[in-house]
């Protein structure tokens, strides 16, 4: 279960997360959170789930010199490489912290975003309850997530896929439909949603996609799982790395305000 197609070697969470901010389809829909985020200079603006700081200077631009940006996030690695990242942005501080209990008072911001982050939480429903709470009347929060109930990966063999999708679904990801789901969400804890943007891009270099989704290293775990023979993931990865290939899964910016 080896290639040279494809990556091994689990990266480092922060080359990881460069790497998507890096690609056409993250700097497009990155963007595409900024417009909708509609950041009015002066304005608080909080990047829950910071991680490394990626998106702080695009917001603390946005914000100008007389807005502020607060990052936050539960792992002090991250914390500590955005501060870095940041120490030539007065406007922009970093903090330590939990989603599902913000260390800010209420009405703090003005704007919110989170990113690829509420797959990850115990309780995204508890989590968006605490982002409203410190958001001012008026306030705007974006959040971008995918729905990996829709990752379609092609494959001659329909069943070696629906296990794959099947792994991903139930065991990989904590989640994993959550993008969907946001808008029922956010209006249960007392948003309204004005917006949902669809974003599939459709990927059709096998190299460039296991570079976002470490399909290997995914496969490897399905087999460890159950969800598919050591037989089943070689005849699985074989195709992948060797015929036509197409993939994709389908991005939600959800607008609540």
């Amino acid at each position: 279960m080896t290639s040279t197609v494809f990556e091994t070697d689990t990266p480092d969470p922060t080359a990881y997360l460069d790497r998507v901010a890096a690609t056409d389809l993250g700097r497009a829909y990155k963007q595409r959170m900024l417009d909708e985020l509609d950041v009015r200079p002066g304005a608080t603006v909080l990047d829950l789930g910071c991680g490394p700081g990626t998106d702080l200077d695009s917001l603390a631009t946005a914000a100008g010199p007389a807005g502020r940006v607060i990052g936050v996030d539960h792992d002090r690695a991250a914390v500590d490489t955005a501060a870095a990242r940041t120490a030539g942005r007065p406007a922009v501080e970093v903090r330590l912290g939990d989603l599902h209990d913000l260390p800010l008072p209420d009405g703090a911001a003005d704007r919110a975003r989170t990113d690829r982050v509420l797959q990850h939480v115990a309780d995204p429903g508890r989590a968006l309850a605490e982002i409203r709470r410190v958001l001012r009347p008026g306030g705007r929060l974006v959040m971008g997530e995918l729905d990996w109930g829709t990752l379609t990966v092609d494959h001659p063999d329909g069943e070696l896929t629906q296990a794959y999708t099947r792994y991903v679904t139930e065991r990989a990801v904590h989640n994993a439909r959550i993008g969907s789901r946001l808008p029922r969400l956010a209006v249960q804890a007392g948003f309204e949603v004005p917006a949902v943007l669809p974003i599939t891009p459709v990927l059709r270099d096998v190299r460039a996609a296991d570079r976002i989704l470490g399909l290997e290293r995914c496969t490897r775990r399905a087999v460890t799982a159950g969800y598919l023979t050591p037989d089943g993931a070689d005849r699985w990865l074989d195709h992948l790395g060797n015929g036509p290939f197409l993939a994709s899964v389908t991005f939600y910016v959800v607008v609540a305000t």
